[in-house]
């Protein structure tokens, strides 16, 4: 993978920033203080960072964060036959190929491309996908890649090389979608919403307290709201 010092900067940056981070932060100034001998500072940081980790790992706030974000796309129950171009984008392949495969087996001759690099492995995300799509019926011959983008800025810019002005489906998680959607449509192309992976909320009641799955909710739809955040002051900033 070829990264950019401003890459690697963003990346993390928005590490610092997740929540999990944020209550780690906490933590460590408490012991800073307790090494300086501040045991009331300490007290404060120690009492702020158990509370902040209690509520980010709390099933409902996770779940408050998300639904916003999940409900602005519905899931597509009328599948155009005219559209022929399927974007699965990278991360959370397992979840999200299964809508990409729903539509390739509704519409004639269409294509899956498949996209995304790995910050985390020499093998691409979208040559995961591909042979993951491969394995489940899917004909070679009908998935097309785009291996460097590292981001969905980057997916955006490569399809529209790729595409130009043509529509196709747009395939990601739900709490992905109206940041994805906004990035494309900002980048001058035509993307149809299948958002797929919903969020199904059990256990939101106090045993929901102190979950990785809750945490993992919280981290994701912060993300989002951070990434929304992001675009929204570059594309202002781009007019």
């Amino acid at each position: 993978m070829n990264l950019s010092i401003a890459f690697i900067f963003k990346k993390y940056v928005s590490i610092l920033l997740m929540p999990l981070s944020l209550g780690i932060i906490l933590a460590i100034l408490a012991l800073w203080f307790i090494h300086k001998q501040s045991y009331k500072k300490a007290k404060i940081f120690l009492i702020l960072s158990v509370v902040w980790m209690s509520i980010i790992s709390y099933g409902s706030f996770g779940n408050i964060l998300l639904e916003p974000l999940e409900e602005h796309y519905p899931k597509i129950s009328s599948i155009p036959k005219n559209i022929k171009y399927i974007l699965l984008l990278g991360g959370e392949r397992e979840e999200r190929a299964w809508e990409a495969l729903r539509l390739y087996l509704a519409i004639d001759n269409a294509k899956i491309i498949t996209s995304g690099d790995s910050f985390y492995s020499r093998k691409s995300d979208a040559k995961k996908t591909k042979k993951l799509l491969i394995d489940a019926g899917v004909d070679a011959k009908d998935i097309l890649m785009q291996e460097e983008a590292k981001d969905t800025i980057e997916e955006a810019k490569a399809l529209k090389m790729r595409l130009g002005d043509k529509a196709f489906f747009l395939v990601t998680s739900a709490y992905h979608m109206p940041r994805a959607m906004m990035i494309f449509k900002k980048n001058g192309l035509r993307p149809i919403p299948a958002p797929t992976y919903f969020n199904h909320p059990d256990e939101t009641g106090p045993t929901s307290l102190w979950k990785a799955k809750s945490l993992r909710n919280t981290e994701r739809a912060w993300h989002e709201y951070l990434g929304l955040l992001w675009t929204k002051i570059t594309t202002t900033f781009s007019k």
